[in-house]
C-alpha cells in the first residue's frame, strides 16, 4: 500500500512555537508507524516562504524576503531532526522547483477552464502607495466582530475578502485603505460546488471539526477566489500582461505537497505518482486554522488539474494554549521550539504534545504539566519498567538474560496490542494510541511488582527466570510499540539489547542475550524548573 501523509507548510517568518509543532506531530507519528509495517511511504512539507508575514517582517528588518526565508527554513529544518520528524523531503516553496509546478498547475486550470480574468475592486494605501495584500488589511469581522486579517479571521474560521473588513486599517501604516481597480485571476471554486459536496459526504477519515466546518461552508456556497495578486514576493503569474503580479499564496503553497512529492521522485529517481493514484491512502495534518484550504481548496485544484488523489484523511488538530492564554507571537507569549530542543530530551516534547495534545478540543501546555508528566510518565512509569529490569539483569546475571519461558497471557497481549494501536493510528487517533500504550506500561510494573523477582530468583529460579525473560519481551515489544512516539529512547532500548530496526509485529529476543551499555531512558527534572520556566515566560525569554 502507498500512504501519502502531508505535513502543513509552517509561515518562514519566525521561530516555532509548540502550538504549532502540536499540530504537525501526528504527521510523523503515522509515517514512522506504517514505515514500520512495512509500508510504502512519501512524508513531505516544507517551509512556507511566500505570502504576506514574510513580505512584512523582511520590511520591519529592512531586508530582502530572502533572508528571512533562509533563516527560518534553516532554523525549522534543524528543528525538525532534532525533534525526529522523518520527513523524505522538508522543502521551501521559494524554491526553483515549485516555483515551476505551480506555474504548470496554474497554466492547466486556466487550460481547462477554471481560471478567468475579471476586474475587481482591490484596497490601496494612498500612503504606501500600493495595493495591499489581504493581510495587509487588518479589521473587525464581518461575520462575528472579532479583529480579523483580510484574508480570515481566526476567531470564527470565515475565509475573507479585505473588502469585506469593517473599519479596515492598513497594516503598515495605519491609515484607511481606499479602493481601486485592477485586473486578477480568480479559481472558479463555485464550478466545484455539487463535486465537493459529494466527495465530502463520502469521506470516513475526517476529524469532526473538519467536516462541520466544511460542511457549513459547502451549505453556504462555495465563492470563486482570486488566484493572483499584486505582490512582490511570490511566484510570478506565467501569461503576458500580469508582469509584476504573482500566484496567489493560499493556491500555490497548497500546492506543494503535489511539487514535493514530484520533487522528491526526480531527486530519488522514484515513483512519486502512486502515492497520488487512487490505489493510495493521503493523509494530510495541520491545525483547524487550515482546514479550509485542505479540505475545499486543494482538493478543487486536484479536480481542475484532474487524476490526482484527493485527501482521505483530514487530522486537525484544535488549539494548543500556553498557560491559560492563547499563544501570540506578537505578545511573545510563547515557549520556542528551539529553547525546548536546548534544555528538554525531543521524546518528553514528542510524548507531552501527543498525550495532552489537542486532538479533539483545545488542551493547555503548563511547565507543571509537562515536568510532572516527564517525571511520572515517562520516568516514572515507562523509564522505571525499563530500567530496574535491565538492571536487576545487569547486577544479578552479569547483564546475560536467562533461559525462561514466555508468559503466554503476556504474549497475546503484546499481540494484541499491535493490532488494538495500529488500528488507532491507522485512523490518527494518536493520541488514544498512546494512552493505550501506557496504561499497558503500567499494568507491566504491575507484573514486575506482584511475581517480585528479586524474591523469586533466591527461592524459585525458574520462576524467577520466566518472570525476567517475559518482561524483557515486554521491553522488547514496547520499544517497537512505542518507537513512533518516542523514537530516541526506543532506538536506544534497541541498543542495550542488540536490536536493529523497529517493526510492527511481535518479538521475542532469545535467551543469552547479552545487554550492552546501559544507561537511564531519562533523567528527573527538578520541580523548580517551574517556576523558573514560569519567569522566563512571563519576562518574554
Amino acid at each position: 500500500m502507498a500512504i501519502f501523509i502531508g505535513g502543513a507548510w509552517p509561515y518562514a517568518n519566525g521561530s516555532l512555537h509548540l502550538g504549532r509543532v502540536a499540530s504537525l506531530l501526528p504527521g510523523d507519528i503515522i509515517a514512522r508507524y506504517y514505515r514500520q509495517k512495512g509500508e510504502e511511504v512519501l512524508y513531505v512539507s516544507g517551509s512556507d516562504c511566500h505570502g504576506t508575514p514574510i513580505s512584512i517582517r523582511a520590511g520591519q528588518e529592512g531586508v530582502e524576503p530572502r533572508t528571512i526565508t533562509d533563516r527560518y527554513h534553516q532554523e525549522f529544518s534543524e528543528c525538525f531532526q532534532k525533534l525526529g520528524f522523518s520527513y523524505d523531503l522538508y522543502t521551501r516553496t521559494d524554491d526553483p522547483f515549485h516555483h515551476k509546478i505551480v506555474q504548470k498547475l496554474f497554466l492547466k486550470l486556466l487550460d481547462h477552464g477554471f481560471l478567468y480574468k475579471k476586474a475587481v475592486q482591490q484596497t490601496y494605501c494612498t500612503e504606501c502607495e500600493q495595493f495591499l495584500p489581504d493581510r495587509y488589511v487588518e479589521g473587525l469581522c464581518p461575520h462575528c466582530g472579532s479583529e480579523a486579517r483580510g484574508d480570515q479571521c481566526d476567531a470564527c474560521s470565515s475565509l475573507l475578502d479585505p473588502l469585506e473588513l469593517r473599519e479596515p486599517k492598513c497594516k503598515l501604516c495605519k491609515h484607511t485603505p481606499t479602493v481601486r481597480h485592477t485586473d486578477h485571476y480568480f479559481l472558479a471554486l463555485s464550478r466545484f460546488q455539487t463535486q465537493l459536496e459529494a466527495y465530502v459526504e463520502q469521506c470516513t477519515g475526517w476529524r469532526d471539526n473538519a467536516l462541520q466546518l466544511t460542511r457549513r461552508y459547502l451549505k453556504q456556497g462555495l465563492l470563486d477566489r482570486a488566484a493572483t495578486r499584486d505582490l512582490a514576493w511570490g511566484i510570478d503569474v506565467p501569461l503576458e500582461g500580469f508582469e509584476g503580479k504573482k500566484i496567489y499564496v493560499w493556491i500555490e503553497a497548497v500546492s506543494g505537497y503535489l511539487s514535493a512529492s514530484m520533487q522528491w521522485g526526480e531527486e530519488t529517481n522514484s515513483n512519486w505518482e502512486k502515492f497520488w493514484s487512487e490505489q493510495a491512502t493521503a493523509y494530510y495534518v495541520h491545525g483547524k486554522d487550515n482546514i479550509p484550504f485542505h479540505t475545499l481548496i486543494l482538493p478543487a485544484i486536484l479536480l481542475g488539474v484532474g487524476h490526482l488523489h484527493l485527501p482521505d484523511r483530514i487530522i486537525s488538530n484544535e488549539y494548543l494554549t500556553l498557560e491559560g492564554r492563547k499563544f501570540s507571537t506578537s505578545n511573545n507569549w510563547a515557549v520556542w521550539l528551539p529553547y525546548m530542543l536546548e534544555r528538554y530530551h525531543p521524546d518528553s516534547l514528542r510524548y507531552f504534545l501527543i498525550s495532552n495534545g489537542p486532538e479533539h478540543r483545545d488542551t493547555d501546555f503548563s511547565w507543571r504539566a509537562f515536568i510532572h508528566c516527564h517525571n511520572g510518565e515517562l520516568l516514572g512509569a515507562f523509564g522505571n519498567f525499563v530500567n530496574r529490569n535491565l538492571m536487576f539483569l545487569m547486577k544479578s546475571f552479569q547483564g546475560e538474560l536467562p533461559s525462561g519461558q514466555m508468559d503466554n497471557e503476556v504474549r497475546l497481549q503484546l499481540e494484541a496490542l499491535y493490532v488494538q494501536t495500529g488500528a488507532l493510528l491507522e485512523a490518527g487517533k494518536c493520541k488514544s494510541a498512546l494512552e493505550t500504550l501506557f496504561t499497558y506500561v503500567r499494568s507491566a510494573n504491575k507484573y514486575f511488582d506482584e511475581h517480585k523477582p528479586w524474591i523469586q530468583v533466591k527461592e524459585s529460579p525458574v520462576e524467577g527466570a520466566n518472570t525476567l525473560y517475559t518482561c524483557v519481551q515486554i521491553i522488547v515489544n514496547l520499544s517497537n510499540l512505542l518507537s513512533p512516539f518516542l523514537p530516541f529512547s526506543c532506538d536506544k532500548i534497541r541498543s542495550f539489547l542488540g536490536i536493529t530496526e523497529p517493526g510492527w509485529s511481535y518479538l521475542e529476543v532469545p535467551s543469552s542475550r547479552h545487554l550492552q551499555a546501559l544507561e537511564p531512558l531519562f533523567e528527573r527534572i527538578d520541580a523548580s524548573r517551574i517556576e523558573e520556566e514560569l519567569e522566563k515566560l512571563r519576562s518574554g525569554y
